[in-house]
């Protein structure tokens, strides 16, 4: 239960979140039936939201929607968005015609849920989601942009019948307790958000998981557009060169770093371009490529106390993901960088117990010079620092362990102040979105 409490923000909706946490025993519990009855008892508000993009996927379903709702807003469009989970208020998880829901709309429709719902068992994640729709439906949107949560299939989002497009984002191995162990079972249950007849975009996918959801998509007679066969994208002299059926555009690179990210633009252009003929215009993607935000993922940090403390001239950059596939793209996009411009790296980890770290690290195998591990403050699923130290050594890495990010940064000072003829240090700070979260609170 810890994670969910340390998702609470300290604002007077706290009380609210905080009731909810005791109406289910566990924290996940997949299924459709107890929001269903919810959401009916409600009036159903999920059946009146403006068309809506359902986005699921392992890897990069929060960068396909931001650039989504980049790409949308561009265009002068209103867009309601829901993202899973949040990195410092809960706020951030429901975006209302471009603006986060306020904190008195927030605590009055968490109210009015939970009064409804009457006590019967629900998950927090069920109920929020419930309080997500009926948000949604009380404000005019010309599009809604919704992530899944967790998984796809029984996931508490996948109560909209009828989206005017799904999207189906790169499937990897991760949250296998709920999911399954191995990637056509996981592939499986994203695809479960796949509806008769409605298109579905297919991003990047290892062979196995993409037959899953080919097949899953010919069985419904759900239009698929395949990445790297129906439509593509790849960097050429400065440039995003994006091409499908109907031709090509020749764009800016995306604001967001790292080569994966022209794959998770493209995905986001196929999906508007298929969704609705009118959304998807070429100047609203142009400047949705330029002005998309999207915390957390190679985030450069620029100020603040931590920054403050840093080897003198050194870059910080941060990131939530988590599991060895996304860790292979931050990699790569690290490892671009280097070639632009050569720093030492150094990362400072923290992961949950239940992630794979020595897969996660593995990638940094041969980039990093050096990681100190440190333990997720409040998290009581993380990891010790002792511990990820020990599977940092595992992985192949110089490792060594520090009590928190303030003890994380005094050694990488003592590192560089070792090495004066180096560049200033490259530090990644990396492992979990909880650690995200932290540091964006604590360095705001």
């Amino acid at each position: 239960m810890s994670g969910v409490q340390k998702e609470i923000d300290d604002t007077r909706s706290t009380a609210a979140l905080e009731r909810l946490l005791s109406l289910h025993p566990k924290k996940i519990d997949l299924a459709l039936d107890r929001i269903q009855r919810l959401l009916d008892d409600l009036g159903n508000p999920e059946k009146k939201l403006a068309p809506v993009i359902h986005v699921a996927g392992t890897n990069g379903k929060g960068s396909a929607c931001a650039f989504s709702r980049a790409m949308l807003e561009a265009q002068g469009l209103r867009v309601h968005v829901h993202i899973s989970p949040h990195l410092v208020r809960f706020h951030e998880r429901i975006r209302i015609a471009g603006e986060l829901i306020s904190e008195d709309e927030l605590t009055a429709t968490l109210e009015e849920v939970e009064r409804v719902n009457a006590g019967r068992p629900i998950t927090y994640f069920e109920i929020t989601n419930a309080a997500m729709f009926l948000a949604f439906s009380r404000h005019p949107a010309d599009a809604v942009v919704l992530e899944v949560g967790l998984g796809g299939k029984y996931d508490a989002t996948n109560v909209v019948a009828k989206p005017a497009m799904t999207i189906v984002q790169p499937v990897g191995l991760d949250h296998l307790e709920f999911l399954g162990p191995d990637i056509r079972t996981i592939a499986a249950e994203k695809a479960g958000i796949i509806k008769p007849g409605i298109p579905v975009i297919i991003g990047p996918q290892e062979d196995a998981a993409l037959e899953v959801i080919v097949s899953r998509a010919d069985k419904l007679s759900a239009p698929a557009f395949v990445f790297g066969q129906d439509f593509s994208a790849h960097q050429e002299h400065g440039r995003m060169v994006y091409e499908d059926e109907m031709g090509l555009l020749d764009l800016p690179l995306p604001k967001l770093i790292g080569r994966h990210q022209i794959e998770n633009a493209a995905v986001a252009i196929a999906g508007l371009r298929h969704a609705n003929k009118s959304w998807g215009e070429d100047a609203a993607i142009e400047k949705g490529l330029r002005t998309v935000e999207w915390p957390a993922r190679l985030q450069r940090l620029t100020k603040g106390p931590l920054v403050a403390m840093a080897p003198k001239g050194a870059e910080i950059w941060l990131d939530g993901g988590h599991n060895p596939h996304c860790a292979a793209a931050v990699s790569r996009a690290i490892a671009d960088l280097e070639e632009r411009s050569e720093r030492p790296l150094y990362l400072i980890c923290g992961m949950l117990r239940t992630k794979d770290a020595v897969g996660f690290l593995s990638a940094f195998r041969g980039l990093a010079r050096h990681v100190v591990t440190v333990p997720i403050s409040g998290e009581a699923a993380s990891l010790g620092a002792g511990a990820l130290y020990d599977l940092s050594r595992s992985a192949g890495l110089d490792a060594a362990p520090a009590e928190d990010m303030e003890d994380a940064m005094l050694q990488l000072q003592a590192w560089s102040r070792a090495h004066p003829k180096e560049p200033p240090p490259r530090i990644l700070i990396c492992g979990s979105l909880y650690l995200a979260g932290q540091v964006l609170r604590e360095n705001g």
